[in-house]
């Protein structure tokens, strides 16, 4: 299987940028159809008493091997096909790069009870033994930073360093934002227009980039509402924002032991359920770089940079800047 895996993969190995605007037809909520940079395993796990199958890519480094490997966690949005540029640039400086699609999310499989940072965690330590991997580096953006962060919370011996590129969950949202059911979720999500979604990843993450850049990611949105499963896939992506806002990793982050690298976004301030809380608190939401330094200085090693000028999407919008100052963290860790 692993090899009809590897051959499948390698037909498929064409960059995401290389999407066509054409490109328009319906695709399975496990992305089959698109193309990821490399080729893409699976391990079959077992959630709510359901088979599912995790999806990774597992790189060899191109440069001299160092025998370190970089466990990279994306978010919420993202399919892990966008860590494309981070992946070469690790593998280039001779680590190997295992890059899984967290359940829910990209090729894996679409679970619909409710998720569990805690439950998510075990899934990527088990990715871990799977590939007798006893230790990592982590590089996680976003919503994969909340994994991130209760990962290595969970199974500290597992995680060598952490480079936390735009996380959310720098605070507690529990505290402006009021309880959203399932259902308006539900509501509004299916209504998202391909139009509306653009606007959202460009305004919400205040990104530096042009929109073009993004339309991988419009694409798939779009596309995935002609599956017959369309409707799991959407009560998957809801029940993810559930546990952005119901299981907050910020009271753990000072706890964190192993070094951790901040990567922040100037001018990011995305919040989740920013729309849902009182108008008097929203302006308060998303501090995100005052944030990570405040946190920073409460780890025993942490530290925070900002990268004037960026948003959410820091490894596309400063490509080379964010490999560079990720490479200088891990290399000296």
């Amino acid at each position: 299987m692993r090899l009809a895996t590897l051959l499948l993969g390698c037909l498929l190995a064409l960059s995401p940028a290389a999407v066509r605007a054409e490109d328009t037809g319906p695709l399975g909520i496990g992305l089959e159809g698109f193309a990821y940079p490399y080729p893409v395993w699976f391990l079959d796990l077992t959630r709510d008493n359901e088979r599912q199958r995790l999806a990774y890519m597992d790189v060899t480094p191109t440069g001299t091997p160092n025998g370190r490997t970089v466990l990279l966690l994306h978010g919420r949005n993202f399919p892990s096909s966008y860590w494309e540029p981070v992946i070469g640039a690790l593998a280039g400086a001779g680590y190997r790069v295992v890059v899984p699609d967290q359940l829910g999310f990209g090729k894996s499989s679409k679970p619909v009870g409710p998720f569990s940072f805690d439950v998510m965690a075990a899934e990527t330590v088990s990715l871990l033994d799977a590939l007798n991997l006893p230790r990592v580096d982590v590089v996680a953006h976003s919503m994969g930073g909340m994994l991130a962060a209760r990962l290595a919370r969970n199974a500290p011996n597992r995680v060598n360093s952490l480079v936390l590129e735009a996380p959310i969950g720098l605070e507690d949202y529990r505290f402006t934002v009021p309880p959203v059911s399932n259902d308006t979720l539900l509501r509004i999500e299916g209504g998202v227009t391909g139009d509306v979604y653009r606007r959202q990843l460009m305004t919400n993450y205040a990104l530096s980039l042009p929109s073009s850049a993004i339309e991988p990611f419009v694409s798939i949105r779009e596309r995935v509402k002609g599956s017959g499963e369309y409707p799991r896939w959407l009560q998957s992506f809801v029940n993810s924002y559930q546990i952005i806002w119901g299981q907050p990793v910020v009271h753990e982050i000072p706890l964190i032991a192993a070094p951790t690298l901040f990567v922040m976004g100037g001018n990011d301030r995305n919040a989740p359920g920013k729309p849902f809380a009182p108008e008097n608190l929203r302006a308060a939401m998303g501090d995100n770089a005052g944030h990570a330094k405040a946190l920073a200085a409460r780890m025993p090693d942490g530290r925070a940079v900002v990268f004037d000028g960026i948003g959410h999407l820091v490894h596309m919008e400063a490509t080379d800047r964010f490999n560079a100052t990720m490479l200088e963290f891990l290399n000296g860790h």
